[in-house]
């Protein structure tokens, strides 16, 4: 039971192994826990303290939104609309017409007496040239009128 032939004896090398093996261990074990945390950060896409602000939008940015992808924003709003109209036909006309609908630049406006409708046949490109001129020329191209 001599000391002196490096330490075997007297379970020594169970302590300098163990303590090795629980340093490698040690090791390892936080290793792999980093590793795991980064897998699972990166698959959550959470880690840093999220903006909370990042992701919020008002209702007028999401309507926009959904208007341009629906090819909606080349109307104008409907209260412009039947102002403008009023101001190019007159107060007399624009009480026995009523505009229905704007769609790809086509302004459909319901008159309600024949005899209007026939009017206005008659002067629909001067109309059609002022409500251009007053709205922009993209906004109206053609002007349609349907009895009603």
């Amino acid at each position: 039971m001599s000391r002196g032939h490096g330490g075997l004896s007297g379970g020594s090398h169970r302590r300098r192994f163990g303590r090795l093996n629980k340093v490698v261990r040690g090791r390892g074990v936080a290793r792999r826990k980093a590793i795991r945390a980064q897998v699972l950060k990166d698959f959550r896409g959470v880690g840093e303290p999220l903006d909370l602000e990042a992701n919020v939008s008002t209702p007028a940015d999401v309507l926009s939104d959904i208007l341009k992808d629906l090819r909606l924003t080349e109307g104008i709003e409907e209260s412009r609309l039947r102002g403008a109209w009023t101001e190019v036909a007159g107060e007399f006309v624009g009480r026995q017409t009523e505009p229905v609908s704007l769609r790809h630049g086509k302004l459909t406006l319901k008159v309600i007496q024949p005899s209007m409708r026939f009017h206005l046949e008659q002067t629909k490109k001067d109309l059609l040239l002022r409500l251009q001129k007053k709205l922009g020329r993209n906004t109206i191209r053609e002007v349609q009128l349907i009895l009603g």
